[in-house]
This record gives C-alpha cells, structure tokens and sequence, in this order.
C-alpha cells in the first residue's frame, strides 16, 4: 500500500491560529490498484515547533487502518514540506 498524492485541497477556517484544517482526496495505491478516497486533517504547530498531524475523517478503505494513516500522514507531511497545501 502506499499513498501516491492529494487532490482537491481544501483549507477550512479555524479560529485557532495554529491549526490549519484541511479536506483532501487522498489516491491511494492498495495492490496495484489505484483507488481515490476522501480525508480531513489537521496540522497543529505545537509550542516545541513541531507539527503534529491528525487525520479525522477517512473514506472506506478495504485495507487495515494503521499501515494506512502513517502512509497518508506522510504524503501530507511531502506535500505541505513542498508548498502544496493552500494557506
């Protein structure tokens, strides 16, 4: 299994100025099959300067839960480290 990108990025308003919530289609390859599902996360700064990423809704997926979210928290870690997610 592994996580290929995400599309339709969409950033949601939060009042808490260091959390930044997202919705996303994740593309996920399980397989050798390519299947898009749906995602929400939020990326938090914490007062050490880390970031911590926590996914809280996820489409249906016929694979195992655990393998999954670490493979998806490291795409969006990829496409936040290039830029790629909106501001």
């Amino acid at each position: 299994m592994k996580a290929l990108k995400l599309s339709n990025i969409t950033h949601k308003d939060s009042p808490i100025y260091y959390r930044r919530n997202y919705t996303a289609q994740a593309l996920l390859d399980i397989m050798g099959k390519e299947q898009e599902v749906p995602v929400e996360f939020t990326i938090e700064t914490l007062p050490s300067g880390g970031t911590e990423i926590t996914i809280t809704e996820m489409g249906e997926v016929d694979y195992p839960r655990a393998p999954l979210l670490t493979e998806v928290k490291r795409i969006i870690i990829a496409t936040d480290s290039s830029g790629g997610l909106p501001v």
